[in-house]
């Protein structure tokens, strides 16, 4: 399974900075520009997830801090395991979402459909390999950025030129980041979907 540091390597080698005796990036600003190209990528594409979420007798609210890593609830059903789905209307407040049912719920569960943030640590990811490209691409444009500014009003044995070098390379990689964004995201999907009113 791809770790961060597996992610921090491959970057490293997109940024030709693999000489361990002379970093022009520390671990921790690597770090911190893959997290950042992550943030953006769980924005246009999250994790796809359902939960089962048991309902308490008497109650239409349903408790929402078991989904750490949640980003939006998308679609409720109660009750589950109906062909075709039953589907109804939700609003959610912070951690609860209220089903707007007419029956108060007697404590069998609901399935809830939620977008939810991909994770990448030192035990793992949950990206497939496509997607841990794309956040390479958004990695290397923001540590070339970030560079870039360094460089500026610094003596480089590159010449003069070398903050605009940096910064011409990584609008290139910003470019086609955020192109692939628009390609793969969610709102680009066409799906079949059945109709409901929400809140």
């Amino acid at each position: 399974m791809t770790t961060l540091a597996d992610i921090r390597t491959r970057l490293r080698k997109d940024l030709h900075d693999t000489d361990s005796g002379g970093y022009r990036w520390s671990d921790a600003q690597l770090d911190r520009h893959i997290e950042h190209a992550l943030d953006e990528m769980n924005l246009a594409i999250p994790r796809e997830l359902t939960a089962t979420i048991a309902t308490t007798p008497g109650s239409r609210d349903l408790s929402l801090a078991s989904l750490t890593t949640l980003i939006e609830v998308e679609a409720a059903e109660y009750p589950v395991g109906e062909f075709v789905p039953a589907y109804i209307g939700f609003s959610r407040w912070a951690d609860t979402v209220s089903l707007h049912i007419d029956t108060e719920p007697d404590g069998d569960s609901a399935k809830l459909y939620y977008t939810a943030r991909h994770t990448l640590d030192g035990s793992g990811s949950t990206l497939p390999v496509f997607l841990e490209d794309l956040v390479l691409t958004g990695a290397g444009a923001y540590a070339a950025l970030e560079l870039g500014a360094f460089a500026i009003d610094q003596l480089n044995t590159g010449g003069a030129a070398v903050p605009d070098h940096y910064a011409s390379w990584a609008r290139a990689r910003l470019t086609a980041f955020r192109q692939l964004l628009h390609t793969h995201g969610r709102k680009n999907r066409l799906r079949a979907r059945r109709l409901y009113v929400p809140a």
